[in-house]
């Protein structure tokens, strides 16, 4: 199997989960804390039981969501782009990537072309810079990926992905040297200098 680049962090998922998880864990303690008073009220059995698994089980959600927060990531590879988030992974093929692109997160989502919900979330990353993947088709339907995929993956309904990732000049950069196949080559030379080095005579024998 060819060997991947780095791995970045899908900044959209990361941002998400970190809202959600810490209301999740505080709202499955107030559950459990709720339970136990229920209990020591000496109410019936059925009640504190119910509210204490509810409790539980919001509080395993919140830990979830704690484990799968940076489980998202892009990573180039010699021939191809995996998008992997907790409930897809997806090789995009550069065959099918006609240009990159960056552009301003908020520029790409401005608050009234987007629900009041989508605008929260991308209030405190509109200043970030995004790649946007330009596609001659995608690689599944497009109702499938929506389904499986976040809203700001699209602007439009143009075929494309725009990656969100901490480090995007990075990313952007590797994205470029693995598609020209510059990544490859340079992996490739830089074994072969390895080898021919390891051949010659050292000087202090």
């Amino acid at each position: 199997m060819a060997k991947g680049g780095h791995r970045y962090p899908l900044v959209i998922y990361t941002h998400m989960l970190n809202r959600w998880y810490p209301a999740l864990l505080a709202i499955g303690i107030s559950l459990l804390a709720l339970a136990w008073g229920i209990y020591s009220w000496g109410f019936e059995q059925w009640r504190w039981l119910a509210i204490a698994s509810i409790g539980g089980l919001t509080i395993f959600l919140g830990l979830l969501l704690f484990v799968l927060r940076k489980s998202a990531y892009v990573q180039p590879f010699a021939d191809h782009l995996r998008l992997v988030t907790p409930f897809l992974r997806l090789n995009i093929s550069y065959k099918r990537l006609r240009r990159t692109s960056s552009a301003n997160m908020g520029a790409l989502f401005p608050p009234k072309s987007v629900s009041k919900w989508q605008a929260e979330i991308i209030e405190p990353i509109a200043k970030m810079t995004v790649i946007v993947l330009e596609l001659n088709a995608f690689p599944m339907s497009q109702s499938s990926l929506r389904l499986f995929l976040s809203p700001l993956f699209f602007k439009d309904r143009t075929p494309h992905f725009v990656i969100l990732v901490n480090d995007w000049m990075r990313f952007s950069s590797e994205l470029e040297s693995m598609r020209t196949g510059l990544g490859t080559t340079a992996a490739t030379q830089k074994k072969r200098d390895n080898s021919i080095l390891s051949r010659l005579p050292s000087k202090d024998k």
